[in-house]
């Protein structure tokens, strides 16, 4: 079972489902549960995405860093070469070639496996709770 999260890039997959045939019911199991671990991890990067508007860039790599975020976030969504993107997108190799290019910065594994394990658990939780309420829904009334 997807949930609803209100949120349309992440439920689309709810009508068309992007689910595979799984081998047993038990990496069925773990599949929905990865997709809900999914789910969680791009609600919080959307949250993110949310807080950049109210921000205070306090450098010219902040702007960059901020118009980074911009376009990086609108490749999965729309058309870059509609206005106004290949004009953000001018600007920001502006700003680049005053200010060099970002430092490239990769995650520290255990940052990461940290993070996997925290949507993993919410995840779990979320399909234990909802496996109980089917249960409690489908018992016999007596």
């Amino acid at each position: 079972m997807l949930v609803d999260t209100g949120i349309q890039v992440l439920t689309a997959g709810a009508s068309a489902p992007r689910r595979i045939a799984a081998a047993t019911p038990a990496a069925d199991s773990q599949y929905v549960t990865a997709c809900e671990a999914e789910v969680f991890a791009m609600t919080e990067v959307l949250k993110l995405q949310d807080t950049m508007p109210v921000l205070r860039a306090s450098s010219l790599l902040g702007i960059v860093a901020k118009l980074e975020m911009i376009i990086g976030a609108d490749r999965e969504i729309g058309d870059l070469t509609d206005f106004p993107w290949p004009h953000i997108a001018s600007v920001l190799r502006d700003l680049k070639a005053m200010t060099g290019d970002l430092p490239r910065s990769r995650p520290d594994r255990t940052i990461t496996r940290a993070d996997v394990a925290r949507h993993w658990n919410e995840a779990t939780k979320l399909m234990t709770a909802l496996s109980d309420e089917d249960s409690l829904r489908n018992a016999p009334v007596s």
